[in-house]
């Protein structure tokens, strides 16, 4: 993202610590949201392990947007990533139950290990073409704020009145939006427009849980026609 602002040639200082920044917000990034995908993904599995019962929707929404809240109210303050912490455990802890039954299918550990698999492939291709493109993704945030909002007015409505066919169609569409978030956030964090690696952590979190989930919605609803 671009200031506006003409600079003197001889005044360099300003753009190099710029970089140091950025490459500063990049680096406690990646770094926070692999811990943090570790944890998810042992609560996650603790969660199924014991057979813990899934919260339901409205006690996963409020978890979710109540604890997205906090991290955002102590994004500058050491507490935020005890924050994001409780953040992706608790989402790890209701994506538990949802592996669980995908688990139970018959080929189940196939299906959770594609979707894994997808979710990895996706996540580091277009993180790395951010990266290495610089291309500014600045002008696809109202599309995808747009399609997010639908996506979830259409998938609660799948949920409530029971259509597969929707739900299926709801997941495809939230892997392209998905990679279309990753493209955005990690833009955003090369173009210095996200400075806060604590709230960059989780959006990118979120995408990549999306992701997965949307991946093994998809494959098992393939595996289960077999």
């Amino acid at each position: 993202m671009t200031t506006g602002r003409t600079l003197p040639v001889a005044v360099a200082r300003p753009g190099a610590a710029g970089v140091l920044s950025t490459n500063r917000v990049l680096r406690n990034t990646y770094g926070l949201l692999s811990l943090t995908l570790f944890f998810s993904a042992a609560t996650a599995a603790a969660s199924a392990a014991l057979q813990l019962p899934h919260p339901g929707l409205l006690l996963t929404l409020a978890g979710f947007f109540g604890l997205l809240f906090l991290t955002t109210k102590l994004r500058d303050s050491g507490w935020g990533v005890l924050s994001v912490f409780g953040l992706t455990g608790f989402m790890g802890y209701t994506l538990g139950p949802i592996v669980a039954q995908y688990l139970a299918m018959p080929n189940g550990h196939q299906v959770v290990m594609m979707a894994m698999g997808g979710t990895a492939t996706i996540f580091v291709a277009l993180s790395a073409y951010a990266l290495v493109s610089r291309r500014d993704f600045s002008f696809m945030g109202g599309f995808l704020l747009a399609g997010v909002v639908v996506a979830f007015l259409a998938a609660l409505g799948a949920f409530l009145f029971e259509l597969p066919a929707l739900s299926l169609t709801v997941s495809a569409a939230l892997v392209l939006l998905m990679g279309g978030l990753i493209l955005f956030e990690t833009s955003r964090i090369v173009q210095g427009g996200e400075t806060n690696y604590l709230l960059a952590t989780v959006s990118l979190y979120v995408s990549v849980f999306n992701l997965f989930t949307s991946l093994l919605s998809l494959f098992g609803f393939g595996g289960s026609d077999e």
